[in-house]
């Protein structure tokens, strides 16, 4: 009993003070600590942290580190080449600026699914973006949900072949791919996508009938103006919260970015090979090849369980070669770039892992039974309802996407592929079914993607919060609930 409550008190305590700005890297052994403590087992406090927290942090980091990488480098390179930028300015002005809403969750979709950090997207679109609405007359309060709708959802979570960090998580657990159950992923996010965009066309309505305009705003405040580094550093706590791999200086974007003009086709080129090289490595190329010498050499080595991740590593790496030979504009400092690009990785692969490593301790705690026994047995004959409930809770908790998936599965994930072959149930569907459903409670108010993308903006939780949970919280929670019953019915497809 007591053990159980220490659970809940950390993680509770986790929440409140990752809100107050508190960087993870430090919460999270502490809490560990804390929860080893307040179960009655002092002794153990100590080897609990060597052992367990950092045994499973260096495990997540031998998985996942070069996907944090790559993603944070490839996504640096697009925003200092321009071509990012060129992207944006290639859909606006197909959509013009009375589609702002549009147009701002087009683009962000766009760069997020070919793979670029959302933080990166976020600091380069969100200058167009108040243009666009300022012209439009469409109030500055919907900026940050517009971004968060083409960020933090359906690129991140449904659509088949997303790079994003969040669709990896389950791939070793679940010897699954990217692509997994990629027509209830398209349906998943077509529900998102367009339920979240006619919610922001309403409220846009609503301000326009009620005389609200644009608004008086002192736009030098804005976070495009301000170095981040003068931010808490936990404002990012979890840059890869909803993708992807965030960035240490924002403000570093604006600074590096080439202004040279480059056409919307060029700039498509790396964000279209992330995609279509992903698709060959998994369906034609890997599957072609005789991996048995390569089991020999490595007898240990889940080759089934390590392609997907390999498909987006090479996917990733092509693709930023490509854009550096390509040379789109004229790079003032590719040195820099590179290097900005690889410590844009760092804050967000130790966050997560040191979430993971929070997680397993916690795992190891006797009151963890009965957690895990209540969540297992929540729908017994139905094992996504759980996997669902249990993945946003922790993601809710965490503040994190990713932090939440990885605490699930490295505690959980065996459970449900057991449960899921036991009720005939395909792990693709579960790895969707949990990557969506991690996208859903982790934007609670002490998300760092929530307060950061609020500082960005220049705008409060009381201005835009509602309109960011409706768009990121409520909204794919019911796509995951449509998406678990046609999974049900139907089986993976």
């Amino acid at each position: 009993m007591f053990s159980t409550l220490a659970i809940v008190i950390t993680l509770l305590l986790l929440m409140f003070f990752a809100y107050r700005g508190y960087s993870v890297l430090i919460l999270a052994p502490i809490m560990a600590a804390l929860a080893v403590l307040f179960s009655g087992d002092f002794l153990s406090s100590i080897p609990a942290y060597t052992d367990v927290f950092m045994g499973a942090l260096s495990g997540f980091l031998l998985k996942f580190f070069p996907i944090f990488l790559l993603g944070a480098l490839f996504g640096r390179l697009m925003a200092d080449s321009g071509a990012a930028t060129a992207i944006a300015n290639g859909v606006v002005n197909k959509l013009g600026a009375n589609k702002a809403i549009l147009a701002v969750i087009l683009v962000c979709a766009i760069l997020t699914y070919g793979g670029v950090s959302l933080f990166v997207v976020a600091f380069a679109i969100y200058p167009i973006a108040k243009d666009l609405f300022k012209a439009a007359d469409i109030p500055k309060r919907l900026i940050p949900a517009a971004i968060a709708l083409g960020s933090f959802t359906f690129t991140m979570t449904a659509l088949p072949g997303t790079p994003a960090i969040q669709n990896a998580i389950p791939i070793p657990y679940y010897n699954t791919n990217v692509f997994a159950a990629p027509i209830l992923g398209i349906i998943g996010g077509t529900i998102m996508f367009m339920l979240g965009w006619l919610w922001l066309q309403s409220r846009a309505r609503k301000a326009s009938a009620m005389g609200e305009g644009y608004g008086e705003h002192n736009e030098d405040a804005d976070l495009g103006s301000i170095d981040i580094e003068k931010k808490s550093a936990n404002d990012m706590h979890n840059s890869d919260v909803k993708n992807h791999n965030g960035q240490s200086n924002l403000a570093a974007t604006a600074e590096a970015r080439d202004t040279h003009h480059t056409s919307f086709l060029v700039a498509m080129i790396p964000l279209t090979l992330v995609i279509i090289l992903n698709a060959l490595l998994t369906y034609a190329i890997f599957p072609s090849m005789d991996f048995n010498d390569l089991q020999t050499q490595f007898p240990d080595l889940n080759i089934a369980g390590s392609l997907g991740l390999w498909s987006i590593i090479i996917s990733l790496v092509v693709a930023s070669i490509v854009l550096i030979v390509m040379r789109i504009g004229h790079w003032n400092d590719l040195q820099k770039t590179i290097n900005r690009g690889t410590y844009d990785s760092m804050l967000p692969i130790f966050n997560t892992a040191s979430e993971v490593g929070y997680g397993a301790v916690i795992a190891s705690l006797a009151g963890f039974i009965i957690i895990r026994d209540s969540i297992l047995n929540l729908s017994p004959e139905n094992p996504l309802i759980s996997e669902a409930v249990a993945m946003t809770t922790l993601a809710g908790i965490t503040g994190s996407s990713s932090g939440g998936l990885s605490i699930a599965l490295s505690t959980l994930g065996e459970d449900y592929l057991q449960m899921a072959l036991k009720a005939g149930i395909d792990p693709e569907l579960m790895h969707r079914v949990a990557v969506m459903a991690a996208g859903g409670l982790d934007t609670l108010p002490h998300s760092g993607a929530v307060i950061t993308l609020l500082a960005i903006c220049g705008l409060s939780h009381r201005q835009s919060y509602l309109n960011i949970a409706m768009v990121t919280m409520a909204i794919p929670l019911v796509a995951v609930v449509v998406v678990i019953t046609l999974g049900t019915l139907f089986g993976s497809f």
